[in-house]
């Protein structure tokens, strides 16, 4: 019989608290924050297969290029201490020089021009 009355106690307390949250709460349906574009530039409310900017996919992936970047160069850093220097130093060069000539070729394509 406690159980019996524990759990009922306990969803009317929950359903209480959730009917107060709604009657409280500020938020309407059509709410502005959320029937405003993404970030991107995709439209909530309308249809899916709108092209969006290209321009924004490639400086995503840039921006995902040079992150993963980071993540490798820091432990080379760290490893710098434990391994042969020439190796190190060989490993590093031929890496950071891919990177830039990456970059100087997004750079002579315009890939990194916003407008064009």
């Amino acid at each position: 019989m406690k159980v019996l009355i524990a759990s009922i106690t306990a969803t009317i307390v929950s359903m209480g608290i959730m009917i107060m949250c709604t009657i409280i709460s500020k938020t309407m349906t059509m709410d502005r924050e959320k029937m405003t574009p993404f970030e991107c530039g995709f439209d909530p409310k309308s249809s899916a297969r709108i092209p969006f900017s290209i321009q924004f996919f490639l400086i995503a992936v840039l921006f995902l290029i040079f992150d993963v970047e980071i993540a490798i160069m820091i432990p080379m850093m760290i490893t710098m201490k434990t391994s042969n220097i020439m190796t190190w130093a060989l490993t590093t060069f031929v890496f950071v020089t891919t990177l830039i000539l990456g970059l100087y070729y997004e750079w002579k394509t315009n890939m990194l021009e916003w407008s064009k």
